[in-house]
């Protein structure tokens, strides 16, 4: 059975190998190789789940089959320019084994829930070019392009 709950600071071992995990994936993605240069924390994925474990602002969740964690989402709640609440889905993996048994809707729903209660009037997300999969998950849950970010390598690297 799938479901997902709020991390904890027990679930941080788990977290970190799940976000190592969604790195190495992306990377050979297109577009993926960008990000992982702009990544910040690509280094230190224990010391990002931690902080955002202790942030007031960031929402952590796990997603689980049966008892065992294999899926993990990040979102960061924050007050828009305008002075609106608008909540970013940053991170959400499942591991390969456990996708398209409901695992990544029930976390994605419970960010987007968590979302409506915190006052967003939004919730954004990212999803590689090319990555159908992913963009038709989001789509699934009712999230739709709003932006296109575009991208060109210049000199020889």
């Amino acid at each position: 059975m799938e479901s997902s709950r709020l991390a904890s600071a027990q679930d941080l071992e788990v977290l970190t190998a799940l976000g190592e995990q969604a790195r190495a994936e992306m990377r050979p993605k297109r577009g993926g190789d960008v990000l992982a240069r702009l990544d910040v924390h690509a280094s230190a994925v224990d010391d990002r789940m931690a902080q955002a474990l202790a942030d007031q602002s960031s929402v952590v969740a796990v997603g689980m089959v049966d008892e065992a964690p294999v899926a993990y989402g990040l979102m960061v709640v924050t007050e828009a320019a305008d002075g609106s609440t608008h909540a970013v889905i940053e991170e959400l993996f499942v591991e390969p084994e456990a996708r398209s048994v409901g695992v990544g809707e029930s976390l994605a729903d419970l960010l987007l829930g968590i979302a409506a209660e915190r006052g967003a009037i939004g919730v954004d997300s990212l999803a590689l070019p090319g990555d159908r999969a992913t963009k038709n998950f989001f789509e699934s849950r009712g999230m739709v392009a709003r932006a296109i970010i575009v991208h060109r390598r210049v000199g020889d690297r």
